[in-house]
């Protein structure tokens, strides 16, 4: 590998959760699964959530709920693509991974469905 990629890690986050911040922990938590392994393969990871939540924090919103949340969770992700090498899209509904996946494509940016996709991860 000649050069880490950036690769955001997208899937759903605020989707099938009704608004309740435990299921969107456990969302969380799952996307941050697939940090180490592309870690540990030579990229960098990265979840639009790690930037989106502190932004709309330091904004003053409540939370994702929050009307600000517009504003700020897809346009963070579309965003970050700007500097994203490839999208890892893992499974499961979400407008905004599907979005992701979209702008990621248009831009001619590769898009992996499984860990195993990534360069240097073995299956």
């Amino acid at each position: 590998m000649t050069k880490p990629l950036m690769i955001l890690i997208a899937g759903p986050y605020a989707s099938g959760t009704g608004g309740d911040p435990d299921l969107m922990a456990q969302n969380l938590a799952r996307l941050e699964e697939a940090a180490w392994p592309i870690f540990r393969a030579g990229h960098v990871p990265m979840i639009g959530e790690w930037v989106a939540l502190p932004v709309l924090s330091s904004a003053g919103a409540t939370g994702p709920g929050d009307p600000l949340a517009a504003e700020v969770m897809y346009p963070t992700a579309e965003r970050l693509l700007q500097h994203c090498d490839a999208v890892l899209r893992l499974p499961g509904e979400s407008r905004g991974a599907d979005q992701d996946v979209a702008i990621a494509e248009g831009r001619g940016i590769p898009v992996f469905r499984r860990l195993e996709e990534i360069p240097g991860i073995a299956a």
